[in-house]
């Protein structure tokens, strides 16, 4: 594994307007009209705001041009012509803020509101780091708990990573989460945009992975974002598991095979220890099913996953992301 080395602070302070806010949406105009709203309120604002709309069929076109003149800052739309899941609407969303020239993107689903000083926050470390994930208020203003590292050579969060601070306000990461994750583009520029191919699922952990090979990722002890949807949740005491759906099922299980891509491009595949965090995943899945959405219908997404995923491993031609040109 190649060592990441450690960010050193930055003489110049940090420049709001160098940061790009990405947004993902898809046929939810309700809840991008709530983000929205949440920016124009912000202080200090970011240079731009990019939304891609994956296909929406909904009024989002609407709502984002109702916030063009009144935002407050310069408001980039994208409008794909076809659904590319949110792998691919990052994916498009960093490729356009870095053409944009952005010094920082911070990447988020629309499924959330921006806290008033969130950008000023994030800022704050910026001289620091240049991987950097702030942390959520979850629907009910709880603290959201996220599995912030990752077992590496299985491939698979670690269940109860230390949620406490210490005096240093934040934790070293080796993942990653396109809802908040706020990165420098001279990382993207070493590990190329997010992978498309993912669709949904592991491709925002991918990349955290990749960026942590880089730099030193860490999470802050800094609340920036609120979500604005509630999930169904089973309630284990000192974290939640969220209910998911039969698309999440099957690329859960699917996507595997790019991670498996991913760790023998770059040296660091156990076909032993991937297996048994396969498994683990598997098994995380019907726990699910089981306890969160009380049935047992959805097993034969998990299955066509696997199926459709061995096919993926076998791919001799296949190739990770390109780093971009400078």
């Amino acid at each position: 594994m190649t060592e990441a080395v450690p960010a050193s602070p930055s003489t110049g302070a940090f420049d709001p307007a160098s940061a790009t806010i990405a947004i993902v949406t898809f046929n939810r105009s309700h809840l991008l009209t709530g983000l929205l709203e949440s920016i124009s309120a912000m202080e200090p604002k970011p240079g731009h705001v990019v939304i891609v709309d994956n296909a929406s069929q909904d009024d989002t076109t609407e709502v984002v041009e109702s916030f063009r003149d009144r935002i407050g800052t310069e408001l980039v739309y994208r409008r794909l012509d076809t659904n590319t899941g949110g792998s691919g609407g990052f994916s498009e969303g960093m490729r356009v803020a870095y053409e944009l020239g952005s010094e920082w993107i911070w990447l988020m689903d629309d499924d959330v509101e921006v806290l008033p000083q969130g950008l000023a926050q994030m800022g704050k470390w910026a001289p620091r780091f240049k991987s950097i994930q702030g942390r959520r208020y979850d629907y009910d203003g709880s603290a959201f708990y996220w599995q912030y590292r990752i077992a590496e050579r299985m491939g698979i969060p670690i269940p109860f990573a230390p949620a406490g601070f210490d005096a240093t306000g934040f934790k070293e990461m080796n993942s990653g989460c396109f809802e908040g994750m706020f990165i420098h583009r001279s990382i993207v520029q070493q590990i190329g945009l997010p992978d498309p191919r993912f669709f949904i699922y592991w491709d925002d952990q991918m990349y955290g992975w990749l960026a942590s090979r880089k730099t030193t990722a860490v999470i802050v002890d800094e609340f920036v974002l609120r979500r604005t949807r509630e999930i169904k949740q089973w309630d284990m005491g000192i974290r939640h598991m969220n209910a998911s759906s039969n698309a999440y099922r099957y690329y859960i299980m699917r996507n595997r095979a790019y991670i498996k891509h991913y760790y023998r491009a770059l040296g660091v595949y156990n076909p032993v220890l991937f297996g048994l965090g396969t498994t683990m995943t598997f098994a995380k899945e019907l726990i699910r099913l089981l306890f969160v959405e009380r049935t047992v219908r959805g097993t034969s997404n998990l299955f066509r996953g696997i199926r459709d995923g061995g096919r993926i491993a076998r791919d001799r031609s296949w190739q990770p992301m390109a780093p971009l040109e400078a």
